[in-house]
């Protein structure tokens, strides 16, 4: 009899585990989402990235202290993911055709990389585009990025500082809002 009062109470804590995972995930996947696409630059990439978090979000859920600093912890997560995938050898090797795919389908979701600066962003190197996206993209502070990518303040600054001179340097001045008479 109290080993089955012992299974009732561990069904009953993975049932509440999962209900509370559950909620949080149907909750924030879509501001995740959008984060996960500016990360990865496409949608499957994206959704590869969100579910490869969210799987290690859920793994060390029972550990979480602050549910506060979850949207941080996943954040984290999908950089780290993402950088690790770009340091994969297969993912880096290019391979050459005589015809050029075909371009996909066209798509309604408005993830922020419709203007043509978007262009630009996806070429920076991973740690650069990962602080401009956060930055600029997720509208989080220097600090907050610092902790997000486990580095410091200044490096979070001179990464920007470089992500946004190489910016300047390869986009067309038709770009900067000061060249086109829009106010900033």
């Amino acid at each position: 009899m109290t080993a089955t009062l012992v299974d009732m109470r561990t069904q009953d804590r993975r049932a509440d585990k999962d209900a509370d995972f559950s909620a949080y995930m149907s909750a924030r996947q879509p501001a995740l989402y959008r984060t996960a696409y500016l990360l990865a630059g496409d949608h499957a990439g994206a959704e590869d990235l969100l579910q490869n978090a969210f799987a290690k979000l859920y793994l060390s859920w029972d550990r979480i202290r602050d549910h506060e600093a979850i949207d941080g912890y996943v954040r984290r997560i999908m950089v780290n993911e993402h950088n690790s995938l770009w340091r994969r050898a297969w993912k880096r090797r290019e391979h050459t055709t005589d015809t050029m795919p075909e371009t996909g389908t066209v798509d309604t979701y408005d993830d922020g990389t419709g203007g043509a600066l978007w262009a630009y962003v996806s070429t920076l190197p991973p740690r650069q585009r990962s602080v401009i996206v956060l930055r600029y993209y997720e509208q989080l502070s220097e600090a907050e990025i610092a902790d997000v990518l486990g580095i410091s303040v200044g490096t979070v600054k001179s990464q920007a500082s470089r992500a946004l001179a190489g910016l300047r340097a390869r986009a067309p001045r038709s770009l900067d809002p000061s060249e086109s008479g829009e106010p900033r």
